[in-house]
């Protein structure tokens, strides 16, 4: 499924991308910096040009990619759609609500029973959403242990010069202390990632899986730019959902098709969906409307749906098909095609061997350079001269991808 110069047959000189990034509070120019740095890395190792300037179309920030691959020229313009704003808001300054929302959260997964089908999936995810609470948890404790310590030993220094009333000056500098080892730690987040994980989960878990608000507001936003997009005279429009932008790209897509906006003498339209975690969301009991936007989506002619994985990355739901598993498949179910990324035999050993343990670095890994790719390149993909369609016409899905279905919750009527 690789360009070559002898079997290419070229369907696309100009692309849309719209690239939907997960829960992420940081500037979009991370993403334009992030694919500068790694479409050169892979234009070196797969010999062919590819190169950046500044976006020659209105809306989002975004950036123009000029690219010449086996002989053949293309071009894209690619957009972020952002929303890392909402994602701020979502962020609890406090320490207190933190945890508030660790109680509201764990409580949520567990006793919908929704935790206990997740980890019938993948065990990594289920890790990674344990792990800021078991460290948020492991921080208290170790606060409150410290903090005890040293109110223990100061009421002990005290009690014989004032007695009983040493214990009020005790108990404030144990609280201190904990207080300030607590604040410390939030400190640290940007190395633990607990507070991030944390907040994270919480979003989805605060509504039940239901789409707040805000996020159907700009989701909206959204569809109207990929609508518009679709409506002009390029040859593809490609939507790229990474990590928790895949379930929102499933929602945008859906009710543009519904709306009568995917015209069939238009561009070709493809969604790439890489590192999701959609059944984080979809197995909640309030995700009907998710389900249903899968259920639709899966059957519909007007697309195509890739779906990139890899058991490397120990924060997505590897080779689990996100409609069959949500237990939504409808009749005629087309999409998605579920393959992976194969980190493992795409990365060299010793690159595999740098990254292995850097386990949010490889849930990047699908928008970065393989040093020995296979039939997944996203710089191909994005700024190539094939349709996502043409790329991987007759490619099987993976043999070993979870396709039965799993979630407890399969309603999509709200």
């Amino acid at each position: 499924m690789t360009d070559s110069a002898s079997d290419i047959a070229q369907d696309v000189r100009r692309r849309r991308v719209f690239y939907i990034p997960g829960y992420d509070p940081i500037h979009p120019r991370r993403y334009r910096e992030l694919y500068r740095k790694e479409g050169a890395a892979q234009a070196k190792v797969s010999d062919y040009e590819i190169a950046l300037r500044p976006k020659t179309t209105t809306g989002p920030y975004g950036w123009h990619v000029a690219a010449r691959m086996d002989g053949t020229d293309s071009a894209a313009d690619i957009d972020v759609l952002v929303w890392s704003d909402i994602v701020r808001d979502s962020m609890s300054n406090s320490i207190p609500a933190t945890y508030a929302q660790l109680v509201r959260t764990a409580w949520t997964y567990i006793a919908s029973g929704a935790l206990r089908r997740l980890m019938r999936l993948r065990k990594g995810p289920v890790i990674a959403a344990l792990y800021p609470i078991g460290m948020l948890l492991l921080q208290l404790v170790v606060a409150g242990g410290l903090g005890w310590a040293v109110g223990a030993m100061l009421s002990a220094l005290l009690s014989p010069l004032i007695g009983a009333v040493a214990l009020g000056p005790a108990l404030i500098a144990g609280v201190g202390v904990a207080v300030a080892i607590l604040r410390w730690c939030k400190k640290k987040d940007g190395k633990i990632f607990a507070y991030y994980l944390m907040h994270d989960y919480a979003y989805s878990a605060r509504w039940n899986g239901a789409t707040p608000a805000p996020l159907e507001a700009r989701m909206s936003e959204f569809a109207e730019a990929i609508g518009t997009a679709l409506a002009s005279d390029v040859d593809e429009v490609l939507v790229v959902g990474h990590s928790s932008g895949a379930h929102l790209g499933v929602s945008i897509l859906a009710d543009l098709i519904r709306a009568g906006r995917v015209p069939a003498n238009g561009p070709k339209l493809g969604f790439l969906s890489l590192g999701q975690v959609v059944p984080m969301v979809s197995f909640l009991p309030g995700a009907h409307r998710l389900r249903a936007d899968l259920h639709f989506l899966a059957a519909r002619d007007e697309l195509t749906w890739i779906d990139v994985t890899a058991p490397g990355d120990g924060c997505a739901f590897a080779l689990c098909d996100p409609v069959a598993v949500s237990g939504v498949a409808p009749e005629g179910k087309r999409w998605p095609l579920v393959f992976s990324a194969q980190f493992t035999r795409s990365l060299s050993p010793e690159r595999w061997a740098e990254l292995r343990w850097r386990f949010f670095r490889l849930h990047f890994q699908y928008l970065c350079a393989f040093d020995r790719p296979l039939d997944y390149d996203y710089f191909r993909i994005t700024a190539g001269p094939l349709s996502l369609a043409a790329r991987y016409a007759g490619r099987p899905p993976s043999a070993s991808r979870i396709d039965v279905a799993v979630s407890k919750f399969t309603s999509m009527a709200a």
